[in-house]
């Protein structure tokens, strides 16, 4: 059934209070878009931006089947239009920059006593010695990576190129998705999208060029931690390049990251000579008895590898640890990982932990693409496309919240998916008592139809 805009969680209805100055025409933009004729309201003023937030929102929450546009308005009891909607993700005057900023405040005000309690038991389990206390430090993630958005059949959307989908396993027609997401006490904060274009598609399109290394350089020498937190950098090996590490390394971050398995790695004979090698070369002369047994933490329990961890000199990365990983000790080099960690005291099991970090993104780009349907979307437009996933990373950080104050007040963790439904399920709830008033105060059968008919029916 269609849920209507006003019935909604007091959870979500005070969360999605906090972006409506993002939504609202600021009064000296209003004032100029006044329209001559005092009887015509012009567009930029008639059109109801807070509304058609709530009510994608509201439609990503419930709808079940694929999330294009039409889909969504099914959903929703509102009277809003499709063009509309289109409009509002394609040329309305917000700003996504604006919407993560929001989020990034009510992020760090959550999670600022989270870091000072951290701060405050290591303070109590450090043992009393003479000399100088050893500083406390709380660290969080910046995980950075990428992921494809198949697009087979689309033709007239901006932005498509071909792009390799690590889920297929094949190159495929579509857009790349570039996101990085900042972890900090079992919380997540998603940062801004963005859209990488290859190319050749820039030069079609007339927009300029930027590499992934681009947007990730960008990333790491303006984000902004949280005050009293220590910042770790997560990366895949096509992030792992001598510009990425240099600039994280200069602000004071650690670097884990992976590595491909043609890099260069110097190797110190027990003669003392040294030689240059490359990374599958090395792991191809270990034996077996040179692999430890090791825990990989994962979101399902913890599983067994086994691990090699080599203090060396990565070439254009410098001084580091490599990790190698395999799932038995006998596996062949095609089923060899390799890792290269910047703390060079850390060990085993602190750089299997560190690495294991990075899996929340692929746990995001999958729960993105099944609950936000990321990858639904039928828009042309780029801008519009951006803003499509800006808006599912504000329900995704919302059921985050929903999910970390249910594990705080039951010790229960949640799923992203469980935390939505029991989102929707405080819905169904206030929609059967507004029904039930509507009829207690004797409201007509047609009175409550009208108030329940769909944005669009099918």
């Amino acid at each position: 059934m269609p849920q209507p805009i006003h019935i909604q969680d007091a959870r979500l209805a005070q969360y999605m209070r906090l972006f409506l100055h993002v939504f609202s025409l600021p009064c000296e933009v209003a004032n100029q878009t006044k329209p001559s004729n005092p009887g015509k309201r012009s567009t930029s003023q008639s059109l109801p931006q807070w509304k058609y937030f709530v009510t994608v929102l509201l439609g990503l929450l419930h709808c079940d089947e694929r999330r294009t546009l039409s889909a969504l308005l099914r959903h929703v009891a509102v009277k809003v239009t499709i063009f509309g909607l289109c409009y509002f993700l394609r040329a309305a005057p917000w700003s996504v920059d604006e919407l993560t900023a929001v989020r990034q405040a009510q992020f760090y005000a959550q999670v600022a006593p989270l870091v000072a309690a951290a701060h405050a038991e290591q303070r109590a389990q450090r043992p009393r010695r003479r000399g100088r206390p050893k500083r406390t430090v709380v660290t969080g993630y910046l995980i950075i990576d990428d992921s494809t958005h198949a697009k087979r059949y689309a033709r007239a959307q901006e932005g498509l190129g071909n792009h390799y989908s690590s889920t297929e396993k094949k190159v495929v027609n579509g857009h790349s998705l570039y996101q990085s997401v900042y972890v900090l006490q079992d919380r997540q904060f998603p940062l801004t999208p963005r859209m990488y274009r290859r190319k050749v598609t820039c030069e079609a399109e007339g927009v300029p060029f930027a590499s992934k290394i681009d947007m990730a350089y960008e990333q790491v020498t303006t984000f902004e931690p949280p005050p009293d937190t220590h910042t770790h950098l997560l990366i895949d090996s096509w992030y792992m390049a001598k510009r990425i590490w240099r600039a994280a390394r200069q602000r004071g971050w650690d670097v884990t990251g992976g590595l491909k398995s043609n890099r260069v790695m110097r190797v110190i004979d027990p003669d003392g000579t040294r030689r240059w090698v490359k990374v599958r070369e090395y792991a191809a002369d270990l034996t077996a008895d040179a692999f430890e047994q090791v825990i990989w933490p994962t979101e399902k329990g913890d599983k067994v590898v086994y691990g090699h961890l080599v203090k060396t000199w990565v070439r254009k990365l410098g001084p580091c640890q490599v990790l190698i990983v395999k799932l038995d000790p006998d596996d062949d080099l095609e089923h060899t990982r390799y890792w290269a960690a910047s703390r060079l005291e850390d060990t085993l099991e602190q750089v299997v932990g560190h690495a294991a970090q990075r899996w929340t993104t692929e746990v995001l780009f999958a729960d993105l693409k099944e609950l936000m349907g990321s990858d639904h979307y039928q828009i042309r437009s780029a801008r519009g496309i951006v803003r499509f996933w800006a808006l599912g990373l504000c329900l995704y950080q919302f059921l985050d919240e929903v999910r970390a104050t249910h594990y705080r007040l039951w010790g229960e963790r949640l799923t992203l998916g469980q935390a939505r439904q029991q989102i929707r399920e405080s819905h169904w709830e206030g929609l059967v008592d507004w029904i039930f008033d509507q009829v207690q105060a004797g409201a007509a059968r047609n009175e409550i139809r009208q108030a329940l008919q769909p944005a669009m029916r099918l």
